[in-house]
């Protein structure tokens, strides 16, 4: 593991994983021991939806690559974490289908938690100082979703789990993870 004064740890896993609730439990146990923690969910740099849905593009491709703008998040994000004091980054505001900027501030010492799908494709990988894999079966992920969004189940066959399937068989996660945890049920 990297070491220096900021350390950038990546939570991965795929929907419905229990990402957020991991990031949860190591954000209150680095806390306690008065370290400071920045954390960012991936899904807040999500681009417009004329941008990502009813493109000339497959649902699932969509999803993949054009979910972020991964070059701008690579340039105005992962290459500043280590060292700007501020980032300027566009958020994603769902009622009005806008980017905002958002202006964040970075102590000079930290851990960085960066919790999201899709984390360890080949252009954000190496930014990262430790990442954790959540590693769950379709079956469970899916159990956990609610009722109506289970009812879609087109587009999860079209969108996410064709673009899950693609990054399971082109980056290996499980493979590139430093650590991998089998997440078959609630994370306690």
């Amino acid at each position: 593991m990297k070491q220096g004064p900021r350390m950038i740890l990546g939570i991965d896993g795929l929907s419905r994983s229990r990402k957020t609730t991991l990031v949860k439990k190591v954000e209150n146990h680095l806390r306690g021991l008065n370290i400071p923690v920045c954390l960012f969910h991936i899904d807040d740099y999500i681009v417009e939806r004329k941008r990502r849905y009813n493109t000339v593009y497959e649902e699932w491709y969509e999803y993949y690559y054009l979910q972020w703008d991964v070059e701008c998040l690579t340039e105005t994000f992962f290459k500043e974490l280590k060292m700007s004091k501020e980032l300027n980054l566009l958020k994603y505001e769902r009622y009005s289908d806008t980017q905002e900027l958002q202006v964040v501030s970075i102590p000079d010492t930290c851990v960085i938690i960066i919790e999201g799908v899709f984390l360890q494709r080949s252009e954000w990988r190496t930014f990262f100082d430790y990442m954790i894999y959540l590693d769950c079966s379709r079956e469970k992920r899916f159990k956990r979703e609610s009722g109506v969004t289970q009812n879609n189940l087109k587009k999860f066959k079209e969108r996410y789990w064709k673009a899950e399937d693609y990054y399971i068989k082109t980056v290996f996660p499980t493979n590139q993870a430093n650590f991998v945890i089998s997440n078959e049920v609630q994370i306690e």
